[in-house]
Parts: structure tokens; C-alpha cells; sequence
């Protein structure tokens, strides 16, 4: 690890500039994040060394939330304490929040329902979360336990469509994985600190458990719409594990059943997030903008991200230990196999039921899939390809 220096106004602004200059730039997901990290932070600047990189990559995997979100908040925090945490966060997240918070308001102005480019915007998510499920699969679920447990996860989320279901699902396969995977071990060679103190841990762990027990609580005593959002929002980001693209079926059964927004607004926000650098949690942003404008926007942005910044802040100091414990270790490899399961019932339920209509939809999806799979084509011509597509076949069809 670095050796620790004095944290300066100037090495707080170096923090900023250089996570904006990555939230602008870094296209394709959170494994290329992470590549665009570890070339900057590690090879470039030097920042940390390789196996303390790894090792923080390690445990923001472990965790839920978005993983290459917390692995710069984590960058922040070892380089310049809480503050930096905070400016590496705001730097690596506000230029996608303000582009769709732009968006959403732009979109408002349209009746969108019959719009040819949204609905290529939709075969866009399709070709988007079908090349997902086959990156997590192949190594989330390497063999026949773990394929087991994402098809229970997988039916009964299809099946079973309530609030609390994927948090049963996700509760269940940990107990599985616990039990079916008794002769793994967890791994670990090399011990580590962190610029965290155990208070700050506890206290940040507090809160995060506090608030979600206490949010659901306090929205069903008010009659508020900011604190039923704020609590959606956070259950959201709390409760994901496996990445940006598992935040979908969570936040599709918080907002569209409930008419919140229409499938047509989530499916086009969803596809407009592939098209902008940055989280793909910042979806969120894009959501609570089409709620409420701007302060809606912004009001999603705190709340999906908060149990991200307050789980890194809490396990920090305790990551050494946490990381050598088998027990943990087993349960979250039945938690990862039912996150391909919930993938897939969410990839049929919206996606698949309200893009693929008809036979052209199936053949500019595979055609989609195929620039962003096989030709290796950047994310943010994937999507201006389908939103043109999109309206070139509702002209000719």
C-alpha cells in the first residue's frame, strides 16, 4: 500500500478531476470500470499497488451495491479520507446523473408511447441484458448446484412477483450455498489495513441497517411521496447484488406497478443508460427526474448510492477477517448463483414481453447483440444504432 500523506485541498481537487475525468469516459459496465481504474489509479498514478487493489475490487464484489462505484468511493477514501470518498464518488457519478436527469425532462415533452426510437431503445436493453446473463453465468454458475439455485431463483421470482421476493430468494440461496458448499474455503494470503477506524465502521453499518428497517416504517406513518421514494431507492441499492444490471427488476417492481412511470418510460431510461459513461446505477436518476424533475433526479441519485457509500465505510476496517471466513464465503456463492436466476426472469419480464413483438424485433435484436458481443463495438453506438433502427422499422413497418 501507498504510504499515507496529508490530505490537502489540492490532493482533494486532484481526487475530483480525475474521478469527473473517468465518470466521463468510462463506457461498457462495471468490469470495464474497473479496467479503467486499475490503468489510472494503479499503473498511471500510482495511487495504490496491485494487491491492494485487488484486494478492494475483492471486497466491493462481496458486497451489495455497485460494485465499480465503491471501488473508486474506496480509491477516495484510502487517498483522502471521508472527503475524498465523497469527491471521488461525486466525480465518477454526476456527469451520467445530469445527462439523464436531462434526458427524463426532455422526454416529458413527448408522448412516447408510440415512439419508433424508444421501442428500439427497448430491443437495445434486450441485447444489452442478454449479453450480461452470459458474462455472470459462466462464472457465477459453473456447475449443476449453482445452476439449480438460479432456476429456483429464477421461477420463483417469475412466479411469486411481490415486494419481498427477491429478498426471500436472495435470503434462501445464502442458506443453500452455506450448506451445499461445505468443502470450499475461502482464500486469503496476504493481510491488510485500511484508513478506517472500527467506529467509523460501526456507525456507518448502523446507519445502514437503521435506515432500512426504519424507512419502510416511516412510509407507512406518513402520507409523504419524497420519503416513499427515498425508501424505494434505498431498498433498491441495498438489497443488489451482481451489478448495475440486477438493479433493474428491483426497480421496475418499485415504480411501474405501482404507476409510478409507464414501461415504456423505465424500458426507453433503461436504454438511455447503456448510451451515457459512468454507474449504471444512475438510472435511478433518470427515474426519480421523470417523478419529480431535477430534485426528483437528484432525491434518487442520495438514495440508491447511500447503502453503497455507508456498506464500503462499514466493512472496510473488518474486510481482513471477513474475507477469510469460509461460512461468509459459501452463503455468498448461492447469493451470486440466484442473482443469475433473477436475471433471467427479468429478462424475459419486462424486457423480452414488451420489445420483442414481432419476428423484425427478434432479428434487430440479434443484430444488436451481435455489434456489442462479437464486433466489440462501443456501448454508445450499440444504442444510437437501435434508437435509428428503431425508427427506420416503425416507418417501414
Amino acid at each position: 500500500m501507498t504510504e499515507k500523506k496529508s490530505v490537502t485541498f489540492k490532493s482533494l481537487l486532484e481526487i475530483l478531476m480525475v474521478s469527473t475525468r473517468l465518470g466521463l469516459t468510462s463506457f461498457g459496465g462495471p468490469v470495464a470500470h474497473l479496467g479503467y481504474f486499475h490503468e489510472e489509479y494503479v499503473r498511471r498514478r500510482k495511487w495504490m499497488d496491485e494487491k491492494t487493489y485487488a484486494d478492494l475490487v475483492a471486497l466491493c464484489q462481496f458486497l451489495p451495491g455497485p460494485a465499480s462505484s465503491q471501488v473508486g468511493i474506496g480509491v477516495g477514501l484510502m487517498r483522502g479520507g471521508l472527503l475524498g470518498g465523497l469527491f471521488a464518488f461525486l466525480g465518477f457519478t454526476l456527469p451520467s446523473v445530469l445527462a439523464l436527469i436531462i434526458f427524463a425532462i426532455i422526454l416529458q415533452g413527448f408522448d412516447i408511447g408510440d415512439a419508433g426510437w424508444i421501442h428500439g431503445l427497448k430491443i437495445v436493453a434486450v441485447a444489452v441484458v442478454a449479453h450480461a446473463i452470459l458474462g455472470m453465468a459462466q462464472k457465477l454458475t459453473p456447475d449443476l448446484p449453482r445452476k439449480t439455485i438460479a432456476l429456483f431463483a429464477l421461477a420463483v421470482t417469475l412466479l411469486w412477483q411481490t415486494a419481498f421476493t427477491q429478498i426471500g430468494v436472495i435470503i434462501i440461496a445464502g442458506i443453500l450455498g452455506y450448506v451445499l458448499f461445505k468443502s470450499h474455503t475461502a482464500v486469503a494470503d496476504n493481510r491488510m489495513t485500511f484508513p478506517i477506524s472500527k467506529g467509523v465502521g460501526y456507525i456507518s453499518l448502523a446507519l445502514f441497517f437503521g435506515l432500512l428497517i426504519l424507512l419502510p416504517i416511516l412510509r407507512e406513518a406518513t402520507s409523504l411521496n419524497w420519503v416513499a421514494m427515498f425508501d424505494s431507492f434505498y431498498r433498491s441499492g441495498s438489497l443488489v447484488f451482481g451489478g448495475g444490471h440486477v438493479v433493474l427488476p428491483l426497480l421496475e417492481r418499485e415504480f411501474v406497478p405501482t404507476g409510478w412511470l409507464s414501461e415504456e418510460a423505465f424500458l426507453a431510461g433503461y436504454g438511455a443508460a447503456q448510451a451515457v459513461p459512468g454507474p449504471l446505477f444512475t438510472f435511478a436518476a433518470y427515474i426519480g427526474a421523470i417523478i419529480n424533475g431535477w430534485q426528483g433526479g437528484l432525491l434518487a441519485t442520495v438514495a440508491i448510492f447511500l447503502p453503497a457509500f455507508l456498506l464500503i465505510l462499514g466493512t472496510l476496517p473488518f474486510w481482513d477477517a471477513l474475507r477469510r471466513n469460509s461460512n461468509i464465503s459459501r452463503a455468498l456463492m448461492g447469493v451470486n448463483a440466484a442473482v443469475v436466476g433473477i436475471l433471467i426472469a427479468a429478462f424475459y419480464h419486462p424486457i423480452w414481453t414488451s420489445s420483442i413483438l414481432e419476428p423484425i424485433d427478434f432479428v434487430f435484436a440479434a443484430v444488436l447483440f451481435s455489434m456489442l458481443v462479437y464486433w466489440k463495438l462501443a456501448p454508445w453506438i450499440v444504442v444510437v444504432t437501435g434508437a435509428v433502427g428503431g425508427m427506420v422499422l416503425y416507418m417501414i413497418f
